[in-house]
């Protein structure tokens, strides 16, 4: 395993990252959500990512990471969608991040989080109340760094400026979508302002939920058993299933083999190019999946490669951000 440090801080996470988003506590059972961390930790992976809104995942992942030293792995979190049906049960109010950050270290069963995101920005609440309440959680030593989640440059660039002015701790991260398909954090700004702030990206979504396995061929069904195939999980992936993008994975295939490796390691290591990603977070649903997708970051793509990839890509129309 690699590593890269997150941002400007100190903090180092492994260029593989270990999230679970629409499979564990949900999609994939218990035992297999376990087993994939194992095989994770085992490999090297540091970097474990959760959220308050995956239903029964910070359960699982904070039961499961127990079996190692609380120093030895980075614990990831986040809040903003609502909890309950009350005004104050959602959002980046003072009163729900402190209660959702106590809520979530009792879920998680442990004394502090790595690092704490705000999984989208609030319209609704000033960005200084948001930043002063999670300085605050870090002085008090119950999360060590925070960072955000899906916030465009101009959000980032207001959150730093209020934190210098007022010598708030900064953010250290976003975590943007990010793959061959949906790249606006290219487009708007996103990248670069993070680089100038100091935030490492640490990018979910890096095989488009499983399209960039090569497993969804076009005009064929949809393979049984897979993402797509699953009622509750296939609500985002379905956006992925359209002519262009299944016609654009075929010639990415033919091009991974003849580099000799499969599509998702491509996929990874294109993802990995980029200086400014601090971390790609796979979910897996088989510990087999993550033996294969860390094989990518000993994959270096030359200049050549990347150009004729991105020549490929150009056939794709873009995707909206999705916020």
């Amino acid at each position: 395993m690699k590593y890269r440090k997150l941002g400007r801080s100190g903090l180092k996470v492994s260029e593989i990252g270990l999230g679970s988003w629409l499979t564990y506590g949900s999609a994939t059972s218990e035992e297999a959500a376990r087993a994939c961390m194992h095989k994770a930790y085992e490999l090297g992976v540091n970097f474990f990512d959760t959220s308050n809104s995956y239903t029964g995942a910070e359960e699982v992942m904070g039961s499961t990471l127990k079996s190692y030293s609380r120093s030895s792995y980075v614990l990831a979190t986040k809040l903003f969608f609502p909890q309950g049906s009350g005004p104050n049960e959602r959002g980046l109010s003072r009163k729900h991040i402190v209660e959702q950050c106590e809520a979530s270290l009792k879920r998680l069963g442990t004394d502090y989080i790595d690092l704490y995101q705000c999984h989208r920005f609030d319209s609704e609440t000033p960005v200084e109340e948001t930043l002063r309440a999670l300085d605050d959680l870090q002085a008090q030593g119950k999360i060590l760094y925070a960072g955000v989640s899906e916030w465009t440059a101009a959000q980032i660039a207001e959150a730093s400026g209020i934190s210098k002015r007022l010598n708030l701790r900064p953010l250290i991260s976003n975590q943007p979508i990010y793959n061959m398909f949906e790249r606006y954090i290219e487009r708007e700004g996103v990248i670069e302002q993070c680089e100038q702030e100091g935030l490492g990206l640490i990018v979910f979504s890096p095989l488009a939920q499983g399209i960039l396995t090569g497993k969804y061929k076009p005009g064929q069904q949809i393979p049984e058993g897979t993402r797509a195939a699953n009622n509750q999980t296939n609500g985002v992936i379905n956006s992925y299933l359209r002519e262009d993008v299944l016609q654009c994975t075929v010639q990415l295939s033919e091009m991974a083999n003849e580099l000799g490796t499969t599509l998702s390691q491509f996929a990874l290591a294109w993802i990995l190019r980029q200086p400014a990603v601090s971390s790609a977070i796979i979910g897996s649903s088989r510990p087999v999946q993550i033996e294969e997708n860390l094989k990518a970051i000993e994959l270096k793509l030359t200049p050549d490669i990347i150009s004729e990839t991105e020549k490929i890509l150009s056939s794709i129309s873009h995707f909206a951000p999705m916020r």
